[in-house]
């Protein structure tokens, strides 16, 4: 059935063209939101992907791996009659958020042309049919089809996925740039809340005495994350050029808020020093903590041993089967602990920074994570003052979450809002390097302390330090941020708007919000809102039931 916008529709306009999503009067932007979680919760079971390596560690074995002396990555690659190591299957965690920078980076530009609507459905295809040829890898056990399926097919979807509301959402609440983009972030860092538990059942549904279940819950997934996906890009819609919330007046430009008067064009963003800048900042904060939330469970049962099962003065390698069973449940929930502060932080962070301002914000979370990691966190630690260790990290994963979820609004606020989504694609090359960093930052100190005869519960101390230092850094590159240059910004009498580089007069904008916009938590708003809430709430309550076990 047609509609007046259908019978209105320019000459070669097509239904996932960015002309065709231009909202219309009595649109309501709390819609968009729901949208952008739709989407980010289900690319966000990037990071649960962990659920599946002990399972496909005995994929042929089912009960027990068939291991083969000798096999080589290479090997694992094609072979069909060895198990594979999870050493293996950890490479895909890598290629996710490597494709997921690059992917971000070449095809930036191309969805601020294509719009929102198009690239969400794009990042649906490229994640869900990844994850169809993944499952086809594992039936004919074939690790080459996986990697390429979900590791880098999957990983351009990511990339996709992820920067797609970015542009939108600011423009749709210029107001409130942080908690725009900080309730869409938040879906990312959720999405392994409830995927993980999920995909948990399934393989146990699934599972038989010929097989482990996993190829068949990757399609289940792959299923009904295509349906949250495309509901999600239909929903997407952009606000008419010049459009405002009613009653809202851009705030002037001082101090450390620093609010953009003009536009910088992507050609130029990467040009400017604000963007590398901003690209270190980025890149200290996610290197220093991605390595250690990774090894969350191990670093907690090495670092307290007997202590976190009522066994105090047994050293973690001490431990016997029973003991190891039950640290593990600890570590299970310290995981889970630090994943619900690392989403959280996402949202309280990025809304914080629309009162203190984004360098500000910036400034205070880095300091913090400064003294935590140089002081508190190492005198925890030595102490065997688990409750302040947990504590400390909880505060530390808040502030890794929340400076993904900021660094977007940073960007508009600092080269504007027309090309925001691409500069931030360009930006996370930053991540998809820091996610290398981390890993080995972590992983070559931690085996060089090992193998050095170091006791298990003093082998992070090195680790804890250094990173305090890349804070440091980052903290620094912070501080230098300045406005943009005039020469950078792009002149804008072609839309009416002030000009603010080469001098001239410019005719008065057309701003008004023509009825678009308004609304609040209305019923649809309200039933979007459930729509992604409920799946949200249920992996929180997962994840507070794996986290009581730490107290």
């Amino acid at each position: 059935m047609s509609s007046a916008a259908d019978v209105a529709r320019p000459p070669g306009v097509g239904f996932l063209d960015r002309e065709n999503t231009v909202a219309k009067a009595g649109f309501n932007r709390w819609l968009i939101p729901p949208c952008a979680l739709a989407i980010h919760l289900c690319i966000g079971m990037a990071y649960g992907f962990s659920v599946f390596w002990l399972p496909l560690s005995r994929a042929i074995g089912v009960a027990q791996p068939v291991a083969c002396e000798g096999m080589t990555l290479m090997t694992a690659l094609f072979t069909t009659t060895c198990d594979w190591r999870v050493s293996d299957l950890l490479w895909m965690y890598t290629l996710f958020f490597v494709v997921l920078g690059g992917a971000a980076a070449i095809w930036g530009g191309w969805l601020e042309r294509a719009g929102p609507r198009k690239a969400g459905l794009v990042s649906a295809v490229c994640w869900c049919g990844g994850m169809v040829i993944s499952a086809l890898g594992i039936y004919l056990h074939q690790l080459w089809l996986m990697w390429l399926g979900s590791g880098v097919i999957g990983g351009i979807g990511l990339g996709l996925g992820y920067i797609s509301p970015v542009s939108t959402l600011i423009k749709w609440f210029p107001d409130r740039r942080g908690m725009a983009t900080g309730m869409a972030i938040m879906g990312f860092g959720g999405g392994a809340m409830i995927g993980s538990p999920l995909a948990d059942i399934l393989m146990r549904h699934f599972a038989s005495p010929a097989g482990v279940g996993v190829w068949q819950t990757f399609l289940v997934l792959a299923a009904g994350y295509f349906v949250f996906m495309v509901s999600g890009a239909l929903g997407y819609r952009v606000p008419p050029e010049n459009w405002r919330p009613s009653g809202w007046t851009p705030p002037a430009a001082a101090g450390t808020r620093m609010i953009a008067t003009g536009d910088v064009h992507l050609k130029d963003a990467h040009k400017t020093p604000q963007f590398w800048l901003i690209w270190v900042v980025l890149l200290t904060n996610v290197t220093a903590s991605i390595g250690l939330i990774g090894v969350a469970s191990p670093m907690l049962q090495e670092i307290f041993g007997g202590r976190l099962i009522g066994a105090a003065g047994t050293a973690f390698l001490d431990f016997t089967p029973e003991q190891r069973t039950a640290a593990a449940a600890v570590g299970a929930g310290f995981v889970g602990l630090v994943s619900l502060f690392n989403i959280g932080g996402r949202f309280f962070w990025a809304s914080f920074s629309d009162r203190l301002g984004r360098k500000t914000m910036y400034a205070v979370i880095l300091a913090l994570g400064i003294a935590l990691y140089a002081a508190l966190i190492p005198f925890s630690a030595s102490s065997g003052i688990l409750f302040l260790f947990v504590a400390s990290f909880c505060v530390i994963a808040s502030m890794y979450g929340g400076g993904f979820a900021t660094v977007p609004a940073y960007l508009a606020d600092v080269f504007g809002t027309k090309f925001v989504g691409a500069i931030h694609g360009r930006l996370l090359t930053a991540w998809s390097l820091a996610g290398v960093f981390g890993g080995l930052i972590t992983g070559n100190i931690r085996d060089a302390q090992i193998a050095a005869g170091v006791p298990r519960e003093a082998v992070y101390q090195p680790i804890f330090f250094t990173v305090a230092a890349l804070l440091a850094v980052g903290f620094v590159a912070n501080l230098l941020v300045r406005p943009v240059a005039e020469t950078y910004q792009m002149r804008q009498e072609a839309k009416g708007v002030a000009t603010a580089a080469r001098g001239g007069a410019a005719a008065a904008p057309a701003f008004g919000d023509h009825g678009i916009g308004r609304g609040g938590f209305n019923g649809p708003a309200i039933a979007a809102w459930v729509a992604v809430g409920l799946p949200l709430l249920w992996g929180v309550y997962i994840t507070l039931l794996k986290a009581s076990a730490l107290f």
